[in-house]
């Protein structure tokens, strides 16, 4: 009866919302294939979403902490404009964000205390987003006394699972990028760095970083209350959703294995969606399900809107100089630039200066081919091969004189 009760009073809850039995069961589908387990487990990751919902309306709201970094705010906005109410949005209208200094109504010592009496407590999840700067001695986003570094490391150490969110807090990002004057990084790396190891950290890259990928996240890590059922790769990425590149979902691939490609903007090619590859797309070398999510609560995304990925989903948590930034740009070149210290080049220049430098020896050489003359036909050639006159035996060149103690030539037999 108890659990009767329990099932009509979730309805209810879901009803209300907009939200039918039939859209929340999709949502727990989805997030039993996003933790790698079998879809008979789907009735018990619905229960464990159910139970949480229902707690949260008595209370027992699970406690997020979301700070920010060296960021532009960029994945807090892109968060904040979710719009679609599907089952996903309501169950995390159940969370308590404890603190964000963005979002949070209140400020200075109240939201400062508010943070503290979270951490303190544990058994929650922290939300980091933009990158690490590490230079002028770690005194830098200083708040409330404490450093950047100290303020996610004091957070980090008592979560239950850190999400890494965008690619500034995955390796650093933008402000990782040469020359990173701040010596930005991001947070898998400073945790290894002072040692904290047995967090889970959940990278979830992108400029910024698409609001349904933190939305499954945090379904999976905040209400089914277990970090390690995530499916992450060797990178500590979500792999259904850094899975597979950008090209292997691309609406324009056929036009790819058709060879039809546009070569400049504005082009009739361009015009019939041609593959903006050699534009300088970086989708055949960038994980991510953009093409299948979408953004804008589905609408459409970069390539569809005309514009060569950038592979902004590019972020290896372990090499801050591996950002996206730094491997990609210029982002409407066919290549990334190249690097000898301080000097910058593409490789067109390189094998252009190669020519140009071949180029350069055969003239060099004609010039010295005129001088001697012969370029004329006046410089003496020699009239039988230095080999065939030392071995007259062994001669096997053809001469209007026969060598002399040589074989008989063909033309001397005809004779």
């Amino acid at each position: 009866m108890e659990n009767q009760a329990t099932l009509s009073e979730f309805g209810s809850m879901m009803e209300a919302r907009g939200v039918s039995r039939r859209d929340f069961m999709k949502l727990a589908g989805a997030v039993t294939a996003a933790a790698g387990l079998s879809c008979a487990a789907t009735p018990r990751v619905a229960e464990a979403l159910q139970n949480s919902v229902i707690g949260a309306t008595k209370g027992n709201l699970y406690p997020v902490i979301w700070i920010e970094g060296a960021s532009c705010t960029g994945c807090t906005e892109s968060f904040a404009q979710i719009e679609t109410p599907d089952a996903a949005t309501v169950v995390l209208d159940m969370i308590s964000l404890n603190y964000s200094e963005t979002l949070s109504a209140a400020a200075g010592w109240s939201v400062e205390e508010a943070k503290a009496q979270t951490v303190e407590a544990g058994n929650y999840i922290l939300v980091y987003e933009g990158a690490i700067p590490r230079g002028w001695g770690g005194n830098a986003l200083r708040v409330a006394g404490e450093t950047g570094i100290e303020a996610f490391l004091h957070a980090a150490e008592h979560a239950n699972a850190v999400v890494a969110l965008g690619s500034c807090a995955v390796n650093g990002g933008w402000c990782a990028a040469y020359p990173n004057a701040s010596e930005a990084t991001g947070c898998q790396d400073i945790m290894k760095e002072h040692g904290i190891t047995n967090v889970p950290v959940v990278n979830v890259p992108g400029c910024p970083a698409n609001p349904e990928w933190l939305m499954s996240v945090l379904v999976d890590v905040v209400l089914m209350n277990d970090p390690g059922l995530l499916d992450l790769d060797a990178q500590g990425k979500p792999k259904g959703i850094f899975g597979q590149t950008i090209h292997d979902n691309c609406e324009r691939r056929g036009h790819f294995e058709n060879g039809e490609f546009v070569y400049e903007f504005g082009s009739e090619e361009e015009a019939l969606g041609y593959c903006l590859y050699p534009l300088g797309c970086r989708g055949p070398q960038t994980m991510s399900n953009c093409g299948v999510t979408l953004w804008n609560n589905r609408r459409s995304w970069c390539v569809q809107a005309g514009s060569p990925c950038i592979g902004c989903c590019e972020a290896n948590p372990n090499n801050p100089n591996q950002n996206w930034v730094q491997v990609n740009t210029p982002f409407y070149k066919r290549h990334r630039d190249l690097r000898i210290g301080s000097f910058v080049f593409q490789p067109g220049t390189v094998a252009v200066s190669i020519i140009g430098l071949a180029a350069a020896a055969f003239v060099v050489h004609g010039f010295g081919m005129k001088k001697t003359g012969r370029m004329d036909g006046g410089a003496p050639f020699e009239k039988i091969r230095k080999w065939d006159k030392a071995h007259p035996e062994q001669a096997i060149g053809t001469y209007a004189d026969p060598v002399e103690g040589g074989p008989v030539l063909n033309d001397e037999k005809n004779d």
